[in-house]
Order: C-alpha cells, then sequence, then structure tokens
C-alpha cells in the first residue's frame, strides 16, 4: 500500500527564460524530465511561489515543487510547501547542480550541509533541518573566475548536445529509484553504478 504522505520532489534554479540553460538551473530540468515521464507536463500551476504539479504513480503520490523565488530564497517556497503537505524532511527529494563533481555525475546523498550551495542554504535554514535527500548533478568547477558566474551560465553547446541530455535522464531515473525502493536501497544501488 501507497504511505500516505507524499514525496516532495524540488528542482532546484532560477525561474525565467534569461536562466533557463543555467547550470544553476538542472534542478528544474531533471524534475521536469521526472514530470514529462510519470506526471502530467500540463497540470502545472502556480502555489507556494512555484511551479508545482502532483503525480501519481504506483510507488505513491509525489508533489513536485519548481520554487519561483530565485535560488537564494528556495525555502520560502518549499517550507510552506512541506508544511501543507505534512512531508518532513525525510520524505523530501531536492535535485540541484553541484560544482563539486565533474560534468555528468550523479549521485543520491541524504543530509549533509550546503557545501556553499546557497539554494540548500536557505533550504535547510526553512525546513529546520538537513535531513532531506539530493539527487547531485554535476556541473564542475570554473579553471578561472567566479563560481558564481560559471553556475549562472550556459553550458557548451557540446555538453548540451551530448552529456548534460544523460545526466538529466540519470537524474530522473535516481528519483524514480528512490521513490519507487527507498533511500537507502535507491542510494546502494546507484552510488555504486560507474
Amino acid at each position: 500500500m501507497a504511505d500516505a504522505v507524499p514525496w516532495l520532489l524540488v528542482g532546484l534554479g532560477n525561474p525565467g527564460s534569461a536562466y533557463a540553460g543555467h547550470r544553476h538551473n538542472l534542478g528544474f530540468m531533471t524534475a521536469e524530465r521526472w514530470v514529462e515521464r510519470h506526471g502530467d507536463a500540463g497540470s502545472w500551476r502556480d502555489k507556494f511561489n512555484a511551479r508545482t504539479t502532483t503525480a501519481s504513480t504506483p510507488w505513491g503520490r509525489v508533489v513536485v515543487l519548481l520554487p519561483q523565488t530565485y535560488m537564494n530564497r528556495s525555502g520560502s517556497s518549499v517550507g510552506p510547501a512541506a508544511g501543507f503537505f505534512h512531508v518532513p524532511p525525510a520524505r523530501i527529494i531536492v535535485a540541484h547542480d553541484e560544482i563539486d563533481f565533474d560534468v555528468g555525475r550523479v549521485a543520491i546523498k541524504r543530509g549533509g550541509g550546503h557545501g556553499g550551495h546557497n539554494g540548500l542554504r536557505d533550504l535547510i535554514a526553512s525546513l529546520g533541518s538537513p535531513d532531506f535527500t539530493r539527487i547531485r548533478l554535476g556541473v564542475g568547477r570554473p579553471t578561472r573566475g567566479e563560481v558564481a558566474d560559471w553556475v549562472l551560465s550556459d553550458f557548451s553547446s557540446i555538453e548540451r548536445a551530448t552529456i548534460v541530455p544523460e545526466m538529466i535522464d540519470r537524474g530522473e531515473a535516481a528519483i524514480t529509484a528512490i521513490v519507487r525502493d527507498g533511500v537507502a536501497a535507491a542510494m546502494n544501488a546507484w552510488n555504486t553504478k560507474t
């Protein structure tokens, strides 16, 4: 029997077409891909300062949230949504860009710090806990220049044509594994893949 408490899937990013292809928007891209495969891509609506939709899956209900508050204020969207649906941090999945991973690497992590990621920092502050699950999507570090400029820039044309679509697909598969099998089983299976 499906759990009565839904999963809350959060894609992190910045709203608006000017940011759409940025490295910082990988969370949005991955959550949208998950909805394309498991939900109704036409059912998005505006609530909780976010674009949101709900998918009913064989493994339970999933509320999907794309905060429209800009990255640094994501918690002001996620906190109210989690409260409304009575979702504890243990049932929140957050897809986000990860500068400590090479471009293309995907891994699942439960809990931990924010690692300098301002979206995660705000979520932890808003939820009062770091104990949510993260889908970490590698964007690499810049060889020169500021990290902020790097994450607020587009992928190269070669990355957009090759690595990025595959990474988004693997992020979607990791989310599905969590919802279907639970966090611990998904981590054990996913994080040992080459």
